[in-house]
């Protein structure tokens, strides 16, 4: 393919129109307001596909309920470490969110963050046993105060009716609840952040494909676009590039010829959720519960129940049933994942679908589920629930990282993966969860790998943002306890 060259150079530009790129685009915005930040967005408006509110849970992933974070070991110890690094992670985050809202740059804070208890709930004794171990590991982490533990049906009524309504009263049950959870929109703090992007001089594209990039021998890249309305070609250079565009990320990486991302690949995992407005039911339950998941099955598909709060309505959604589509986005096309296959990753793709085949045998399980199975399923939750009360919702995609490694040929890996170019000119994100919730501090990691010249100039910056950036708060009580009591104060939540 030829060369594309632009006359048009600008200092950044951001491939998708989601909460990474929104994220990233404001932070620079404010280290290095001098320079020019353009947004290129295939679909015609931001925040549509995985940052879209009902295609995501919208917890704010701080490992207060998420079971995944904690998994037991074969000698039966519960490990917190990567619970509080995860939680670490998402208040650097709200921190960032907190300033923003502080400055006037981000709406009444209500507007995409919310008070909702994370609750966890699990039946059976050794579930219950993995429980109290889990308790015992986070009941004197500072990030982990006030979390409740019980075994009583009675006290989880109190907590959230649902889960107690009509329960046998001899099955075994306990539940955990931490009250300072939260519930986050995330396509309304991305739509906030590229407006407040916007007024500070960025351009948002919409309607405009990124069909193909390449290295200049100046440094440079030279990107080809398609704007969608009137399908008309257009080329831009830019200094730096960023590719946040979800499922499409690996596409793009892939066609950028840099070597970084040889022996990547992807897993496609679509979800779909069963959603309810009904006000009677939706006033039962103010919480976030997570449960344990299925032998097999991904993180991602831990079945939990949840109040969400999106456009200020609130409803509630359980989920997610996992299933399998070759797209890698919502709005794709069924050849994403053949085209995604290269010489270079098919040894580690092929490793990762000989060893998984637990999962294989989950989705399929999942994809023959039927609409009486997924009730069911919501029933161990919610024993009340009634058919006619629900809808099913397609959620978003997701695209798990599958790569190469020295001892297992390849891996599938859960979570984000940043990939950057050895000069530091280009930068992307593969993976999933918990992804937006740690946003802020996955952006700052791209800003530190790619511009390592200017990142010590730009920490008074980051600092005076986010007070707490490069402390471990957990490590100390004191500023755990302050931090969490201003965040909670400028984002109105429970503290």
């Amino acid at each position: 393919m030829e060369i594309v060259h632009s006359e048009e150079s600008v200092d950044v530009v951001l491939i998708g129109g989601g909460i990474m790129s929104a994220t990233l685009g404001s932070l620079i915005s404010r280290l290095q307001p001098d320079w020019s930040i353009r947004v290129y967005e295939r679909l015609g408006e931001v925040a549509q596909e995985s940052s879209n509110a009902w295609n995501n849970a919208g917890t704010g992933h701080a490992a207060l309920c998420e079971l995944n974070y904690m998994p037991e070991g074969k000698d039966g110890s519960v490990d917190p470490a990567k619970a509080i690094s995860i939680n670490e992670q998402f208040q650097i985050s709200r921190q960032y969110w907190a300033h923003l809202v502080e400055q006037g740059d981000l709406p009444e804070p209500n507007s995409f963050i919310n008070s909702t208890p994370h609750m966890t709930f699990v039946k059976g004794k050794a579930n219950i046993e993995y429980l109290r171990k889990r308790v015992d590991a986070l009941k004197d982490q500072p990030l982990f105060a006030g979390i409740e533990y019980s075994e009583d049906l009675d006290q989880i009524a109190e907590w959230t009716p649902l889960l107690a309504k009509k329960r046998n009263p001899r099955h075994k049950v306990a539940a955990t609840r931490i009250a300072a959870g939260t519930d986050v929109d995330f396509g309304a703090l991305t739509r906030s952040l590229f407006a407040d992007l916007e007024r500070r001089g960025a351009e948002v594209h919409t309607d405009t494909q990124v069909t193909w990039l390449k290295r200049r021998k100046d440094g440079e890249w030279d990107l080809k676009l398609r704007r969608l309305v009137g399908n008309t070609p257009d080329a831009v250079r830019a200094k730096f590039v960023f590719v946040g565009a979800g499922g499409g990320a690996l596409a793009l990486l892939q066609h950028s010829g840099i070597p970084e991302i040889e022996g990547f690949g992807g897993f496609p995992i679509s979800g779909q959720f069963l959603r309810t407005t009904n006000p009677k039911i939706v006033a039962q339950h103010q919480a976030k519960v997570y449960g344990k998941a299925a032998v097999g099955a991904p993180p991602m598909s831990v079945p939990h129940l949840d109040t969400r709060v999106v456009d200020g309505e609130t409803a509630l959604l359980f989920g997610p049933y996992a299933g399998f589509t070759p797209k890698f986005l919502k709005s794709s096309t069924w050849f994403d994942l053949p085209f995604s296959v290269r010489l270079h990753n098919l040894g580690p793709m092929l490793q990762v679908a000989a060893k998984n085949f637990d999962l294989v045998k989950y989705l399929v399980g999942e994809l023959l589920a039927s609409r009486d199975t997924k009730m069911k399923a919501l029933r161990e939750f919610m024993p009340t629930a009634k058919k006619e009360d629900w809808e099913l919702i397609t959620a978003g995609q997701r695209v798990q990282v599958m790569k190469k490694d020295p001892e297992k040929g390849g891996v599938l890996q859960f979570g984000t993966e940043v990939i950057t170019g050895a000069d530091g000119t280009i930068a992307g994100l593969l993976g999933a969860s918990p992804g937006a919730s740690t946003a802020a501090p996955i952006m700052l990691d791209v800003l530190q790998r790619c511009f390592p010249d200017r990142f010590a100039s730009w920490e008074p910056k980051i600092r005076e943002m986010i007070p707490n950036y490069g402390v471990k708060l957990n490590a100390d009580p004191a500023a755990a306890a302050e931090s969490l009591a201003a965040t909670a104060k400028s984002l109105n939540l429970a503290a």
